[in-house]
């Protein structure tokens, strides 16, 4: 499985190759339109890019309808998320409690001093208290790695290449023939590299998703009670009805598993649940560390357009960080037998 260096080569990898796609792309519509202020639509991009992350939080707050609640009203929640900022030396976050049925938790903000931390109603009482802290530290390790900006600043790349493509296939009239041609291509080029960029920035996307699931490991969460709570909040969001997931389609991305998958991958995760007891078990996570995992196409095709990762392959890893603490336990035992 990979490793916290494979992460971030993969992550940096992936950076470099939208922004060399771009700077390509408004480069050559430049040359061949003979428009000089092409940068413009970078401009114009960046701007309504940046509007909507000022305004986002609000949005968020509103679909959601997030109460935030103090240290009175809510002292285990806010405690843990107390202590949970504090190991991870960023200021406490708001502490919310979004108003829908649906089990989950989610993460936003502008920046690190504005972070926000939110449960559902629907968690409350599904998880246990070491498995709702392993998803608060999964969410607090988001605002730590700064992902909301890194995911919206990604964002701005198809949202340019879009722009383009519409500017010049639709948009193209009253030019020559000859510029007409070269417009419709590079008005075809930009959609196709639209579809590229969007599909690395959802790959983007799924690898900050291993970064907070490693994350949350690091603040000392047993890799075993987020691997259960994920697989709760999977089965939560698979008995409840199409109104309520469609409540909160357009949010899914900030939730922190994808709850409209979440009929699909329940199929593949009760193998896991060995005991039929409805959590996973450290035993259960090591007898998946040494499975060889079949997905089907459909579950790769579905995990290329989401912003998660397929939960088993999730799953998978958190075991490969379970084996790993082991190792280490038992390594430092020897260490201290050989000494005396």
């Amino acid at each position: 499985m990979m490793s916290l260096a494979g992460l971030q080569f993969r992550m940096w990898l992936l950076i470099a190759v939208l922004f060399s796609i771009i700077y390509g792309v408004v480069v050559t519509v430049g040359y061949s339109l003979g428009i000089v202020n092409s940068w413009v639509y970078l401009f114009l991009s960046l701007a309504m890019l940046f509007i909507q992350y000022m305004i986002g939080p609000k949005i968020i707050e509103w679909s959601m309808r997030v109460k935030y609640v103090t240290k009175s009203e809510q002292p285990q929640l806010y405690a843990m998320v107390s202590e949970l900022a504090a190991a991870s030396k960023i200021p406490m976050p708001k502490v919310g409690i979004a108003d829908a049925a649906i089990p989950n938790a989610f993460a936003f903000g502008r920046w690190k001093a504005d972070g926000r931390v939110c449960v559902t109603r629907g968690i409350m009482n599904l998880l246990s208290e070491d498995e709702l802290r392993a998803v608060l530290a999964h969410e607090v390790s988001h605002l730590k790695n700064k992902d909301v900006l890194t995911i919206t600043l990604l964002s701005v790349i198809p949202l340019i290449l879009y722009r383009i493509a519409i500017s010049t296939l639709y948009y193209g009239g009253g030019r020559r023939r000859e510029e007409g041609n070269n417009a419709a291509l590079i008005g075809m080029a930009a959609m196709l590299f639209y579809f590229i960029t969007n599909l690395l920035v959802l790959y983007a996307s799924r690898i900050r998703e291993y970064f907070a699931d490693r994350g949350a490991v690091s603040l000392g969460c047993a890799p075993k009670n987020l691997a259960s709570a994920l697989y709760k909040l999977v089965y939560g969001s698979a008995r409840l009805d199409n109104a309520s997931l469609k409540e909160v389609e357009g949010l899914k991305a900030f939730f922190a598993n994808d709850p409209s998958r979440a009929l699909n991958e329940i199929k593949e995760l009760r193998q896991l649940d060995l005991d039929k007891s409805g959590t996973l078990d450290a035993s259960e996570l090591a007898a998946l560390s040494s499975k060889k995992l079949n997905i089907g196409f459909a579950e790769r095709l579905l995990e290329i357009m989401s912003t998660h990762p397929n939960m088993l392959k999730r799953i998978k890893q958190l075991s490969s960080y379970s084996a790993y603490k082991e190792d280490k336990k038992q390594a430092r035992g020897y260490e201290r037998i050989n000494r005396s």
